[in-house]
């Protein structure tokens, strides 16, 4: 597709280096060190993404899944710091019970009623994809006094 006020076409693709081409730098951490250091920093209750930007700035490792061979996740479920809920999973539930908070006391709020709606599809649609991978129990509903309940467990 053109661009808008041009007559050309844009470059629409993905600016990662292959695996194969990222070089390690030098000043990065042991395998070891560094799975030692994402363990840390989860249980210090980071975010993933806040991970992967803490690793890239401060210890030289540009991208997790090249360094070790897998994504994140494996790296904390290996170290046994991963959460029981996915992160993605995660964040939408702490967006639908904050929202639902708000709508207790703002009842006539009707642009967070839609993004309520929106937010609660986006769960079904995931809880759907998670039971299929296995991430979540085959039996998990989503119900949201038991979300509210997850959320202030984690």
């Amino acid at each position: 597709m053109a661009r808008m006020h041009t007559g050309k076409h844009g470059k629409a693709k993905s600016r990662k280096p292959v695996a194969e081409q990222v070089v390690i730098p030098e000043g990065a951490p042991s395998k070891e060190e560094a799975a030692k250091l994402i363990a840390e920093y989860a249980k210090q209750g980071m975010h993933h993404a806040a991970i992967g930007q803490k690793l890239r700035d401060e210890h030289n490792i540009p991208y997790i899944k090249h360094y070790f061979g897998k994504r994140l996740h494996v790296v904390l479920e290996e170290e046994k710091v991963a959460g029981e809920y996915p992160q993605d999973f995660m964040d939408l539930l702490k967006r639908a019970v904050k929202i639902r908070r708000h709508l207790a006391k703002n009842k006539n709020d009707k642009h967070n009623t839609t993004s309520l709606r929106r937010v609660e599809s986006k769960i079904w649609r995931m809880t759907k994809y998670y039971k299929m991978t296995g991430a979540i129990p085959e039996d998990w509903k989503y119900d949201p006094d038991k979300a509210a309940l997850i959320v202030k467990g984690s």
